[in-house]
């Protein structure tokens, strides 16, 4: 089955309805739906659109996705020891946030793409990235803010 990793910019992006972000990952939930492919997620990019919900948006928004989330057809995982310390190893080698290594662990648990547009990401060259939109360093290239 074909397998990818949503990181937390992918969701954002979806629910804040920004393009080109927003048509790609709408996609993939509906393909998700309809079988033809599963979408994982670590329980810590979850906290983490919450969060971010929460921050830039609104507790009304937030709470709609807390409460919508489960309904997805994305499993959420939460992270185990051995989860956590991939992150942690992930995050000493680059530079990126503590919590898009969750991300990135667990597209490398799974042998899958992660699915982003966060250009953050570009620096890790150890799990295959599926740019959501146009490519890092690519004229028109979008990014959540």
């Amino acid at each position: 089955m074909n397998i990818r990793v949503l990181d937390s910019w992918a969701i954002l992006e979806w629910i804040v309805g920004r393009q080109p972000g927003c048509d790609v990952v709408a996609s993939w939930l509906l393909q998700a739906d309809e079988g033809t492919v599963r979408l994982l997620m670590s329980a810590v990019s979850a906290g983490e659109v919450y969060y971010c919900l929460r921050k830039n948006h609104s507790l009304e928004l937030a709470d709609y996705w807390r409460d919508a989330a489960p309904t997805l057809p994305i499993t959420v995982e939460a992270p185990g020891s051995l989860d956590v310390w991939a992150a942690a190893e992930l995050r000493s080698r680059y530079p990126i946030a503590y919590t898009d290594a969750f991300a990135v662990a667990m597209a490398i648990k799974h042998s899958c793409p992660l699915m982003t547009g966060d250009p953050e990401m570009r620096v890790v060259d150890r799990v295959e990235i599926h740019w959501i939109g146009r490519a890092p360093g690519t004229v028109g290239f979008s990014q959540a803010g």
